[in-house]
């Protein structure tokens, strides 16, 4: 019988002081579970960097809302993603906090019908107070619209461009996604737009105040995002949850052959249901999505642990963020 073990299960060594950088490397040591799966990330994603990938970003889930936005905006600034696929939701709460408004610690053992009566949203163990939301998104996202109607008045905006027009126009925050991308360039496709409270307040001015809306092109994102894919020489998806920003991100390189040659994805979907979320990388390799020699890793973990490791770890090698 071939000899298929190599490497002992060595102890993690934990030390006082140590940085996250030093106990990513004594979870590699292990190798084991999801302490192997994270630190093979770090490794990925550091290759990705080093080697000049074009990094396309997935975001999904309620990260913003969780306090991960400065994060993001820190990879727009220190050029550790290329390009971001989100949520429309993401993007919104984005918004909400670049025009004053935050996100409060709640509970989820709490009386949902209460919260109701109080006007008080929840996202799990996340409050947004109704009058938060309608003075710190809903009223100033209006003006922002009613400028870009009258900019562009008888033009349509693809969706990237229209966040970037979005984003022109916040306020200069420097934890805002939305303002650092647009400042640094950095493009932002919101494929299912209509999805979130951007739809839902177009849809206000145009129906209930009467006014004329914007004319937002769906598909003339298609082409742009595949011929970013087309034109890189490498490609990278480091993706945080599922849903349509993975979708968006993989079905591009099923249509064009340009697959990607490194991808991490972090998620609590399983694959068992055959939904795209929980879909292993492995699978993508099926379609032609993701290279057969790519180096990927799967890390089933809640991102808003994982997630900030894994860039924290990743900037510490790379001395970025200083």
């Amino acid at each position: 019988m071939p000899k298929i073990y190599k490497e002992h299960v060595t102890p993690l060594n934990l030390k006082p002081k140590m940085t996250v950088n030093e106990l990513i490397k004594e979870m590699a040591k292990s190798g084991c579970f999801g302490a192997g799966r994270l630190a093979e990330a770090v490794d990925i994603y550091e290759r990705m960097l080093r080697e000049k990938a074009t990094i396309f970003f997935g975001l999904s889930g309620a990260m913003t809302p969780a306090g991960l936005r400065k994060i993001v905006a820190d990879l727009i600034k220190n050029k550790m993603i290329s390009v971001l696929v989100s949520t429309g939701a993401n993007m919104v709460h984005d918004v909400l906090e670049a025009f004053g408004g935050h996100h409060y610690k709640g509970t989820w053992l709490v009386d949902d019908k209460s919260l109701h009566r109080y006007e008080i949203d929840r996202v799990y163990d996340i409050f947004i107070p109704e009058t938060v939301f309608v003075s710190k998104f809903d009223r100033p996202i209006l003006d922002v619209f009613r400028e870009i109607e009258k900019e562009y008045r008888g033009q349509s905006l693809g969706i990237k461009d229209f966040m970037f027009e979005i984003g022109k126009r916040l306020p200069p925050d420097e934890n805002s996604v939305l303002y650092n991308a647009y400042k640094h360039k950095v493009p932002v496709f919101v494929p299912a737009i209509q999805d979130s409270c951007f739809g839902l307040q177009m849809w206000e001015l145009v129906v209930k105040f009467k006014e004329a809306g914007i004319a937002v092109d769906t598909f003339k994102d298609l082409s742009a995002f595949l011929e970013l894919l087309m034109n890189s020489k490498k490609n990278g998806a480091l993706i945080v949850g599922g849903g349509v920003p993975k979708n968006f991100i993989l079905q591009a390189a099923f249509k064009t052959s340009a697959s990607y040659d490194y991808a991490i994805q972090i998620t609590t979907d399983r694959p068992e249901s055959g939904g795209l979320s929980g879909a292993t990388l492995e699978e993508a390799v099926s379609w032609g999505k993701i290279n057969e020699k790519a180096s990927r890793i799967q890390v089933i973990s809640d991102a808003t642990i994982c997630f900030p490791i894994l860039v924290a770890a990743t900037m510490e090698r790379l001395g970025k963020g200083q």
